[in-house]
């Protein structure tokens, strides 16, 4: 099977050196003769690789040969690595007893100082893995063998030069006589590691994943001189080919949450993904996890023939190696507890242990065997060898330094040191240069492109994304034409006078605030990624800044797009300047105040470490950049401790060039606005009057905008074009802080796999120096599966009923309306006390038909029939089986312990006592062995259970419900070592013999494991069976079926599994002369399955229906109440463990009240003052946003995890979910809010009275915050993803906003707006606190804000105003004067809110029975919009799917 980097590499690479028709040709023509020399080639070790092939392998070794010769012709350097290791140490930080930090954790801080500095001061460390010593020559394959814990990760990671996340690496790592620090800095794309989790963007398909990878590292120098576009074509569909992937390469990859290709073909994209990087030595970690045996076998088939025809180096750790990929490597090593205790040839190793003592037991594989004497539990000590052999760590340590083979290691290690070539640097120099442009490429580099080429593939796969996910686009556009057309026609046609001016104000800065909103609501969107681009980055694919600037330049378009149609619709309908210069700057301004802001919360995103420490400190950003914009706080007003802000706001120069765009050069006609007017002043000159309007001039009917400008704003049409310039610098430099946090800030490194105990629940052997490593691998005293004697099983597991199915068809409909079966006419039963296996190769439709016999498919249409005991499935069937699912999801914050316990008290039956069910779970425990850590918390990988714990508790958690008809698990031993992996089908084993009824599928079993299984079901590509039965003492009964029709003879030390699939021909290239479905359906078994399953449903269908209790009759176990009752419990929990996000939500509001409150520090009640108080109770408001942007993320993964794993189960009814969400939610936010409040309210001299205080406590810090709770969580309801939600709730956010009368009073809302008006939930919540806090308070103005007018001859200033005063308000401060009279249009409060349509005594206590109202409404809407849009909208779609079908 030819490896890819056979076929591309820049030195080896055999097709380089032909022109473009002759590798076009070997691409797609000569794939099969590749195929044929790989098989030949790949299963020979580096020192037997020969000359000696058959006839038509050899004419292919011919032309393999003449290429390498034209590559040598051309000039086309080598580049191969080997390494050498000698006494490496690498010294981590010894975690493995952390405490849970939690949030009496962080209150009780302050308490442990003494304690906390002590752990600083004296950190403790440890030797993960210690004197490790080897070589692997170029054209070698290493593998490393070792329980999990034992150091291989560490190993293979200390190799690759993945060091950051140690303390210290000590001894010596050469790379050919280079050392690690230039390799790494100059050639890190040649050397990588390759961890064993799948993470790619999920929603580009195979092709784009791959052929991106391609392009990164496409060299410029191809043989035959062949187009870029080509080579990235040809490559691809060489990698589709060896992995089996060219079917899915329209498909997109997925996750765990979103639905793509399989997790076997995932496993493949990434290996796939690996070689594309032409990567010379490769560390892989369990990079067989999720592979079928025999794709499995074809990956090391590859890997052995880049290594034999390309000199690569390969270091493998694999869990579960069968002898035929065992038999493919030239070394092993063994680890044990981070002690290396063997290295050396593969044909010595078992002959040494032998003689060490151990005996290898019959039909167990040689990595078994190695492994297996690492696990006390799991060796086997030969006769007469008792009591003499190694038993600790240490021991084996002191055996495998006191050997022969030990001494024959170092004396190879030292003849490579001694080998070195000195121009290796300078060859790996040369071979690098030639492959790279030189053209903008800084020489060291270790990347293969320039910068501004990895700037441009990165743009277009950030293009292929956003067309990958749909709904972020829809909401972006409908969110801005929604917005402009609501707030264009919400200031529908203003007047072109004074009094449209302040309208005009509004309009311009909330152009401003929508987009501004909308920056902070897609921080959501580059968390995600985060995982990727470090992955890349180590595979030295990308600069992390590339993609930082990528992103900006992929996601502009469609930010331009929504603008404009923003700006068209708002400027035109609102009826701002109509001068074509002022519109065009308008969109000017509008377009690169956005960029910089967005480029702003890019920046505070790629230094924050998780996005609730972004949106906090967002949080704090937005509302410093709208209080200092110069509109809601006047420059001239600004308190000089911040007033400094204002000259670090974007927004605040581009607020003023819009505003000087609009009102320069003109005249606002304020004839509406002179005082006084009325009866008695008609026939008065205009001499004698004066606009009330700031700017206006004694006997003048206008106001020049220019005068508007600057008494109001302080604002000057000279600053235009040079706020522009300052805009443009302040872009500039976000986008430069961007790119070095996105550069330089990474992820948490990897210590490790850690537990993670609350304080109390640390076991004192585990908080102990003597433990070496501390961790769920078993310790030396304490064996980690079960023994005989005490299996921990019970009797309440038998079951009686026999499942079975029959004529079982499945077809989904793909997107480009092709339909595609993916089950064929299946059938099969298990009976009570049997373990049946499931197998195929990856994509053969095991997952599917698990999902369909469990029923828990949705999409698709499904025929045939299911029965228990010969008759139709009954409701409570879901109810009376457990499903293990391939993806170990759980609640991080949960304990073992507390998740069984969740379980057994959810889905046993309500009957049984809740002590029992808990008496239960401890006995599930003892079955799974979980004593150990059954307190400790489950947390994510590295920081928690590791994969075979979380595995065991996957398990756990479906036997802690009890099922009582069948037990389905999907990979149960997946990406587990090979003793974990024993111990667990030994558990399903003696579940078997308990009474349970099991299926589940299986990957890689050796044969030792293969033959605990009583019966097998075997499919094909296609969902097509091809052998259902038993499978026999050794095999026997299944080896016979397949050699008695066709197949070649199983050799004796074979594999039954692998040999199977060898013989359907599995795997990526794989394939066989027989169709084996069809031989299957010819068969005598197929008639006797067919007529035995006929039979059992005669024999059982005659028979009483088995009694099914009536507690199996309803959806759920418990009633509704205790269900609540649970979640929410469990929900607290999950809270009071998360203080990041507790933390996040702290500083926020702590920090917003603080800085209002100082912004508005002490307001006096001038003219400017009551409407600074105005402002400042609206900004209370808008801290509301990044607390719901805080909020959604976290709801949203509660919701993935219930809709992917608990709500199949009927563990819990959905409403419960949300219910605890918002009970968990609200305690905080009153808590905090009440802080802010405490904060916020007393410094701005609000109005201190008892009554008015208590007021606004009640209305702002509970009322207040149900609504946002609920208004946030409502949102996430019909929310597909995070980012989504936080632009959807922007938009909403904004259009209640600015119908709450503060950016458009009410007078001036056209009047088929001012419904909204009346609906908008902020209204009300602002008549209601305004009201509060200003009304009889007495207006004073400042000597600036009085209006001046003269008074006719003879009369004084309180004469001749007193009419006026009379019908409309406001106050003399002169009456007796004759001349220059001091107006000031209000004397209280409430007459500037009667302004704003809010009255005290009609609104104050009105709106708190409104905002109740709304707040019932979101809570109603929690739920009814789960039920529609989750819940109701599933069924509709596989309706209308079926429908489609039936016609």
């Amino acid at each position: 099977m030819a490896s890819p980097n056979q076929l591309e590499s820049q030195d080896d690479d055999v097709l380089e050196s032909f022109n473009r028709e002759q590798i076009h040709q070997i691409a797609t023509h000569e794939l099969e003769r590749l195929e044929s020399l790989s098989r030949v080639l790949s299963n020979r070790s580096a020192g037997q690789a020969s000359d000696d092939l058959d006839a038509e392998d050899f004419k292919l070794e011919k032309v393999l040969r003449n290429a390498n010769n034209a590559n040598s012709r051309d000039g086309i350097k080598d580049r191969s690595i080997g390494v050498m290791f000698k006494s490496l140490t690498v010294v981590g930080v010894d975690v493995a007893t952390t405490s849970l930090f939690t949030l009496g954790e962080l209150l009780s801080a302050p308490f442990r100082i003494r304690e906390a500095i002590k752990s600083v001061r004296n950190k403790k460390v440890r030797n993960l893995i210690e004197d490790f010593n080897g070589v692997v020559n170029k054209g070698e394959m290493l593998l490393v063998l070792g329980r999990p814990g034992a150091g291989c990760s560490t190993f293979l990671r200390s190799i690759a030069g993945e060091i950051d996340s140690f303390v210290s690496v000590n001894g010596e790592i050469s790379y050919d006589g280079v050392d690690q620090f230039t390799m790494k800095r100059r050639f890190k794309g040649d050397v990588l590691f390759s961890a064993e989790s799948d993470i790619h963007f999920p929603t580009l398909n195979v092709d784009q994943t791959l052929s991106f990878a391609i392009d990164t590292k496409a060299p410029v120098v191809r043989a035959g001189n062949i187009s870029r576009e080509q080579y990235i074509k040809d490559f691809r569909n060489i990698l589709g080919t060896i992995f089996g992937l060219s079917h899915t390469f329209n498909t997109i990859v997925g996750n765990d949450y979103f639905r793509g290709v399989s997790g076997g073909e995932r496993k493949r994209v990434s290996l796939a993904e690996v070689f594309a990087g032409r990567a010379k030595l490769i560390s892989w970690d369990n990079s067989t996890r999720g592979l079928d045996a025999s794709t499995a076998l074809e990956y090391a088939h590859i890997l052995r023939t880049t290594t034999n025809l390309l000199k690569n180096t390969a270091l493998v750790a694999i869990y579960q190696a069968g002898e035929n990929i065992y038999q493919l490597f030239d070394k092993v090593t063994v680890l044990y507890s981070g002690k290396q205790i063997y290295f050396g040839s593969i044909h010595k190793a078992r002959a040494y242990f032998e003689r060490m003592g151990y005996e290898c037991q019959p039909r167990q594989t040689t990595a078994e065997f190695l492994t297996a004497v690492t696990d006390p539990a799991g060796r086997f000590v030969r006769s007469g060898f008792k009591g003499q052999v190694p038993q600790t760590a240490a021991q084996f340590e002191a055996y495998w330094k006191a050997s022969d083979e030990y001494v024959e290691m170092l004396t190879e290690v030292e003849q490579y040191r001694k080998n070195f070539d000195p121009q290796a640097l300078n060859n790996l120099h040369d071979s690098i240069d030639q492959e790279r442009s030189s053209l903008f490429h800084t020489k060291n580099s270790p990347y293969a492109l320039p910068f501004w080429k990895q700037v441009g593939i990165l743009t277009r796969r950030g293009v292929q994304r956003q067309r990958g996910d749909p709904a972020y686009l829809i909401a972006t556009f409908v969110s801005s034409v929604v917005q402009a057309l609501i707030i264009g026609s919400l200031f529908y046609d203003m007047a072109d006078t004074y009094n449209g001016s302040f309208s005009r104000g509004g309009v311009l800065f909330f152009s401003l605030l929508f987009f501004t909103l909308n920056a902070v609501a897609e921080m959501a969107m580059l968390y995600p990624q985060r995982e990727i681009v470090q992955k890349h980055k180590r595979f030295a694919f990308y600069h992390p800044a590339a993609e930082a600037l990528s992103f900006i330049f992929s996601t502009f378009p469609v930010k331009f797009v929504a603008m404009i149609l923003f700006d068209l619709i708002l400027y035109f309908i609102s009826n701002l300047n109509r001068k074509p210069g002022q519109f065009f700057f308008f969109m000017l301004i509008v377009q690169f105040v956005t960029f910089a802001m967005t480029t702003f919360f890019q920046m505070i995103s790629s230094f924050s470490p998780t996005i609730e420490i972004a949106n906090a400190v967002a949080g704090l950003g937005v509302m410093i950049v709208f209080i200092y914009a110069g509109y809601l706080i006047p420059k001239a007003l600004m308190h000089p401790w911040f007033g400094w802000l204002f000259y670090l706001n974007p927004i605040a120069y581009g607020f003023e060039a819009l505003m000087s765009g609009e009102f320069h050069g003109t005249e606002l006609d304020c004839t509406a606005n002179l005082i006084p007017t009325g009866q008695s002043y008609e026939n008065v000159s205009i001499i004698n009057q004066v606009c009330a309007a700031t700017g206006s001039r004694q006997g003048s009917h206008y106001v020049l905008g220019d005068n508007y400008l600057s008494d109001s704003f302080s604002f000057t049409w000279s600053h235009a074009w040079r706020n522009f310039g300052i805009i443009i610098g302040f872009a500039i430099f976000f986008i430069f802080m961007y790119m070095i946090g996105s550069e330089f800030t990474g992820l948490q490194g990897n210590n490790g796999d850690v537990l993670l105990y609350r304080r109390k629940d640390i076991p004192k052997h585990l908080d102990s120096d003597e433990v070496e490593i501390a961790n769920s691998e078993a310790s030396d005293e304490k064996d980690a599966t079960f023994t005989d004697s005490d299996d921990g099983t019970d009797d309440s597991l038998k079951m009686k009923e026999v499942f079975s199915w029959q004529h079982l068809n499945y077809t989904v409909t793909l997107p480009n309306g092709e339909d595609r079966q993916l089950l064929c006419d299946i059938q099969g039963y298990t009976k009570p006390g049997t373990l049946t296996a499931l197998m195929g190769e990856s994509g053969a439709g095991k997952t599917t038909l698990l999902n369909n016999l469990a029923q828990r498919i949705n999409v698709g249409v499904i025929s045939g029939d299911m029965f228990v005991d010969g008759k139709p499935l009954n409701p409570g069937f879901k109810r009376r089986t457990g499903y293990v699912q391939q993806q170990d999801l759980h609640v991080p914050e949960s304990t073992v312990r507390e998740s069984l316990r969740f379980a057994a008290l959810l889905r046993q039956p309500q009957s049984v006592p809740v002590q029992e069910k808990y008496d239960y779970v401890e006995k599930v425990i003892k079955m799974l062995s979980m004593e150990e850590y059954a307190e400790a918390v489950v947390g994510r990988l590295g920081q928690g259970l590791n994969v075979e714990q979380r595995k065991k508790l996957s398990i756990g958690v479906e036997l802690a419900s009890k099922p009582s008809l069948l037990l389905f698990l999907d990979e149960p031993t997946s990406g587990l070592d090979s003793q974990s992996a024993w111990a667990i089908v030994q558990l399903l084993k003696r579940l078997a013999d308990a009474g349970q009824s099991i299926l589940c599928t299986i990957h890689q079993p050796s044969a030792t494991l293969f033959e605990q299984f009583d019966k097998l079901l075997l499919l094909k590509k296609g969902g097509k069976t091809v052998y259902f039965g038993n499978i026999g003492k050794n095999s026997s009964e299944l080896i016979n079926y397949f050699e008695s029709n066709g197949a070649p003879q199983c050799g004796a030390d074979e594999n039954p599994a692998e040999y199977i699939l060898n013989c359907i021909g599995a795997g990526a290239t794989a394939n066989t002369n027989y169709d084996w479905h069809d031989i299957w359906t010819s068969s005598k078994k197929f008639s006797y399955l067919s007529k035995e399953i006929n039979d059992l449903h005669e024999e059982l269908g005659i028979l009483p229906s088995q009694e099914v209790s009536i507690k199996f009759s309803g959806t759920f176990a418990v009633n509704w109440f205790t269900q609540a009752s649970a979640v929410t419990i469990r929900t607290y929990k999950q809270y009071w463990r998360a203080p990041d996000y507790i933390m996040a939500k702290f500083l926020l509001l702590i920090s917003s009240g603080l800085f209002q409150g100082f912004s508005f520090w002490n307001s006096d009640f001038s003219l400017a003052g009551v409407q600074n108080l105005l402002f400042g109770v609206f900004l209370s408001i808008i801290v509301g946003v990044p607390n719901i942007n805080q909020l959604q993320p976290r709801a949203i993964v509660f919701r993935e995890i219930y809709e992917v794993r608990e709500s199949p189960s009927n563990t819990y009814h959905w409403s419960c979910m949300m219910l605890g969400l918002f009970l968990a939610e609200v305690p905080y936010n009153v808590l905090f809010s009440t802080l802010f409040y405490f904060c916020y309210y007393w410094p701005i001299n609000f109005n201190r009275s008892t009554e008015a205080a208590g007021y606004f406590f009640f209305v702002y810090c509970i009322l207040y915050s149900l609504f946002l709770t609920s208004f946030g969580l409502a949102i996430t309801t019909f929310s597909p993803d995070a980012s989504t939600a936080n632009i959807i709730t922007a938009m909403l956010v904004s259009m209640i906003l600015s119908f709450c009368g503060i950016f458009q009073p009410f007078r001036l809302i056209p009047h088929f707006w001012q419904f909204m008006n009346r609906i908008s939930p902020l209204t009300y919540f602002m008549q209601g606190l305004l009201s509060n806090v200003l009304h009889d308070s007495k207006v004073t103005c400042k000597p600036a804000e009085f209006n001046i007018l003269n008074p006719p001859s003879g009369l004084t200033c309180g004469q001749y105003m007193q009419d006026y005063l009379e019908s409309n308000g406001g106050y003399i401060n002169n009456p007796d004067a004759t001349a220059s009279c001091q107006y000031c249009k209000w004397r209280v409060a409430d007459e500037y809110l009667e302004t704003v349509n809010i009255n005290y005594s009609r609104d104050r206590w009105t709106s708190v029975g409104y905002e109740c109202v709304f707040i019932v409404f979101n809570i109603f809407f929690m739920f009814a919009g789960y039920y529609m849009f989750r819940v109701m909208n599933l069924g509709l779609v596989a309706r209308f799917k079926k429908a489609i079908k039936r016609n």
